[in-house]
Formats: structure tokens, C-alpha cells, sequence
């Protein structure tokens, strides 16, 4: 309306000039106690090991890789084996939600999580967003987590992350161009930092 106004001369008044815009929600903060991982991890069928020979264990293995490396889902999803550098332990992020590219270093975790893949041609994980979605709901379901969203792997991997990283190598590794944004995940308390000021 603004541009109809100024720049085309189309209207006299911008109609939406008093309008007050809502305020954006915050972030969600879920966090993923290990009881949870641990009864999402059964669920998915992994925890005798790691496997991936149905779409349902895939979706699992998936999750799991989340938790170690803060990727979202489309990113994991997205993932081909050229790519993937398991000897230099790091995977190659050609174009993320921003534009840019990054390389996500990889933890021995998510390299056992990499190495129960099999090598195809096309996404490593052979799920598209849609079976990812279904599954992960069915099988979240099945358990006492239903207010887990997968998204939350995102913020309990950040969280986890922000144990070993520092700050800035943190903001490179989860692709955020301002230290602003990180705090919509980082909920460290008062009491925590105490502790570890001695």
C-alpha cells in the first residue's frame, strides 16, 4: 500500500498506516529430557542399535542426527553422500534456509548415525518431508511425548551444543548470522552459571 502511495501515485492514504501489527510469538524452548530421547529412540526401534532398513527407523536415525548436530529437518533431509565427509567428520550444507552455505561439524554420534545409512544415489536418508512428518507422528504417538515436535531436536541440539562451543563457533555451526538469535534457544539459568563460575 505504502509502494501504491509514495511510488505509483494510486491512492491518496496508505489504508493500513494506523494498523498495529501483532507481536511475533516467542520462540518455542522444548526442551528433550534424556528419559524422552531414550523412549523416542525405542519407539523408533534403536535402541538394540542403530539401522535403518524401514522408513520408520530412518525417521528415528534422523532425529537422532538432529540432536547431534542442531540441523533442521529439510537440511537432513536434503542430505546426498557427496556431501557427506565422514573421514574429516563434517557434512557440506550447499544452500541453507538463509542463502548460504555451511559445513556442519559431525560428532561420533552422528557419524554412527551416518554409517547405518546405506550409500544410494540421491538423499542419504531416502525420506521425503511428507513420510518424515507421518512417521514421526505415528510413531511419537505410540508414546507418553506427544508435545515433542521434531523441530525440538533443533533447540535440545543448540542447547547441548552450547556445552562444548563457544559462542561464536556455535553461531557458525547452527548458520545464524546474529548472536540475537541464538537466545530464542539459549535458557541457561542463574543458578547454572553460578556453578560453573565456582
Amino acid at each position: 500500500f505504502e509502494g501504491a502511495r509514495r511510488d505509483w501515485r494510486w491512492i491518496r492514504e496508505n489504508p493500513m498506516k494506523e494498523v498495529r501489527w501483532p507481536r511475533t510469538p516467542k520462540g518455542r524452548k522444548r526442551r528433550i529430557s534424556p528419559e524422552e530421547e531414550a523412549d523416542l529412540t525405542a519407539a523408533f526401534g534403536l535402541d538394540e542399535g542403530l539401522s535403518s532398513d524401514t522408513a520408520t527407523k530412518r525417521v528415528g536415525l534422523a532425529f537422532l542426527f538432529a540432536l547431534e548436530t542442531a540441523m533442521r529437518s529439510g537440511e537432513i533431509l536434503a542430505l546426498t553422500w557427496p556431501n557427506i565427509h565422514l573421514s574429516d567428520r563434517y557434512v557440506h550444507l550447499p544452500k541453507t534456509k538463509n542463502g548460504d552455505s555451511r559445513d556442519v561439524p559431525l560428532s561420533r554420534r552422528a557419524v554412527a548415525v551416518l554409517d547405518a545409512l546405506p550409500r544410494a544415489f540421491g538423499p542419504a536418508f531416502q525420506l521425503d518431508a511428507d513420510d518424515r512428518d507421518a512417521l514421526w507422528r505415528k510413531v511419537r504417538n505410540r508414546t507418553p511425548h506427544r508435545s515433542i515436535h521434531f523441530h525440538d531436536s533443533r533447540a535440545e541440539a543448540i542447547w547441548r551444543l552450547s556445552k562444548k562451543l563457544d559462542i561464536l563457533q556455535l553461531a557458525r555451526v547452527i548458520g545464524h548470522r546474529d548472536l540475537k538469535s541464538l537466545m530464542i534457544y539459549y535458557d541457561e539459568s542463574a543458578a547454572e552459571m553460578a556453578r560453573r563460575l565456582g
